[in-house]
């Protein structure tokens, strides 16, 4: 069963302000590249995802998954993001 992803009021915010697609959001979030926890809070997650239409560049959504929901709180496109090994 498919998550309900929601948006933070910061969230949607920055996804005007950087003129983000919310279907690249929900991509990333439902079917990311790689995740990487945040390292000053362990429920937070990074969310990777390279993005074609956008000339491969790499976004980078930050979230808290539940058992019922994903809430965004973050995103932007991120140069110097690199899976790690």
């Amino acid at each position: 069963m498919k998550k309900l992803v929601t948006l933070t009021a910061h969230a949607r915010t920055r996804l005007r302000e950087r003129d983000i697609d919310l279907r690249w959001v929900e991509e990333t979030v439902l079917d990311p590249d790689w995740i990487e926890v945040e390292p000053r809070e362990r429920v937070v997650e990074r969310r990777f995802r390279a993005i074609p239409q956008f000339d491969g560049r790499v976004l980078r959504v930050v979230c808290v998954e539940t058992d019922s929901s994903i809430r965004v709180i973050s995103m932007m496109f991120d140069r110097n993001a690199r899976r790690k090994s």
